[in-house]
């Protein structure tokens, strides 16, 4: 985690798990408020946010540990939890982000296209649905497949 303690992604178990590759200096960065506002909906209901920063797509994730938690709870508030960074492509990717893209849709491969990609996991680790970082947090697709998951 940012905070230097380890954490697996079973630690999530029985709880549904939007999972974000997030960065700080990033032009749809503002959607941090709109993921800390599901999570604060959700959380009493089995259900988190997730925030893997990363600095692959034009280094717009450059901080370190400390100020990437600085930044995200300053500006906006993040009580989710949040990874070390991580790389979400290429030979180095992270084992959580092989097992994500596995899920494919129309739209959205293999790769992770760019900052704010999206993947709703079940309490049981399946992979239920996968956004575009375009697609808002708040949008009616992502709401009624966080709703669809918890009931």
């Amino acid at each position: 985690m940012l905070d230097g303690a380890e954490a697996s992604f079973g630690d999530f178990k029985g709880k549904t798990v939007l999972v974000v590759n997030v960065a700080s200096k990033c032009g749809l960065t503002p959607q941090y408020g709109d993921l800390e506002a599901l999570q604060r909906k959700y959380q009493d209901q089995a259900f988190t946010v997730l925030g893997v920063p990363c600095n692959q797509f034009k280094g717009q994730e450059p901080g370190s540990s400390e100020q990437i938690q600085e930044f995200c709870s300053v500006t906006y508030g993040v009580t989710f939890p949040l990874t070390a960074k991580a790389d979400v492509n290429g030979a180095a990717r992270h084992p959580l982000y092989t097992a994500l893209t596995s899920f494919r849709t129309d739209e959205l491969q293999d790769e992770i296209t760019w900052n704010f990609e999206k993947f709703l996991v079940s309490g049981e680790g399946e992979v239920l649905a996968r956004f575009s970082p375009k697609t808002a947090p708040d949008s009616p697709e992502v709401i009624a497949a966080i709703e669809s998951a918890l009931n």
